[in-house]
């Protein structure tokens, strides 16, 4: 009896044997793991723009510790690197704080320290730090080992605008008129002018780019004057010239994104 030809092919294709299959897998294995270690090392030269989240805790001095205490400061910045490791960049800061050693409601209290509302009740009101600073900067990482050119000495100098201000936190139950919101500006000691910062700290972006990070010592010095025009409390316009210190340690989150040859082209 003649054998079906289909029955035929199939008994003549070769199957592969375990040893085949173990040899292919392992192949693939190979493949995926080259592929993986290509991608971990991309390296960290060339021209990067980096997005930096920062935050600090800063101790004031000169005329600024007369009126607060230690703050907080949160802060972003917009940075190119060139592949020389000069950076250039624009910074925006957050400053507030709960120490407030300047109490411009002090005419509004009683000889027990309490300030009462419209209608007799005592107020809550409580005193806040609140600023901001707006700037730009130049500096160089200074690399302290050819295996990573991207890691060691980071020192900036910068200059912008520093503003401070007293932030009067009214009692939700209890209202007091004079401490309404064009009232308030007349006590918020509202203060602004040209303001030098300067910072030296170790920054790390990994070959890897996955870890990118730095920290140190920021300086900055304000030299600034009040903004409005009368203060309620004094009944007179404060004429000062001010020299406002910051000195802070400061730690940061660093974003890169490396950008090719081909101006296209942005890597992260």
């Amino acid at each position: 009896m003649p054998l079906n030809p289909q029955r035929r092919f199939v008994a003549l294709r070769p199957k592969p044997s375990r040893p085949m299959r173990k040899i292919a897998g392992l192949f693939m294995l190979l493949a995926l793991a080259a592929t993986a270690a290509a991608q971990t090392e991309k390296g960290n030269e060339g021209h990067i723009l980096l997005a930096h989240f920062k935050f600090a805790v800063q101790v004031p001095g000169g005329d600024l510790s007369e009126r607060f205490g230690a703050n907080q400061n949160i802060s972003a910045a917009l940075e190119w690197m060139h592949k020389s490791n000069w950076v250039l960049g624009l910074e925006s800061s957050l400053l507030f704080g709960t120490d407030v050693k300047e109490d411009p409601l002090a005419g509004l209290r009683d000889e027990n320290g309490l300030l009462f509302g419209d209608f007799g009740e005592p107020a809550s009101v409580q005193l806040r730090q609140r600023g901001l600073h707006l700037g730009a900067y130049l500096g160089r990482l200074f690399p302290l080992s050819a295996a990573n050119r991207r890691a060691g000495i980071r020192i900036t100098l910068g200059a912008g605008i520093l503003q401070h201000r007293i932030r009067i936190q009214e009692d939700p139950q209890v209202f007091v008129s004079l401490l309404t919101d064009d009232y308030k500006k007349g006590y918020d000691r509202l203060t602004q002018g040209l303001a030098l910062k300067q910072f030296v700290g170790y920054q790390y972006l990994s070959k890897n780019r996955r870890i990118n990070f730095f920290a140190g010592l920021e300086f900055e010095q304000a030299f600034t004057t009040s903004r409005r025009d009368f203060d309620f409390d004094t009944m007179q316009k404060d004429e000062r010239s001010r020299t406002d210190l910051l000195f802070g340690l400061r730690i940061g989150w660093t974003l890169p994104f490396y950008l090719a040859e081909n101006p296209d082209e942005i890597f992260y």
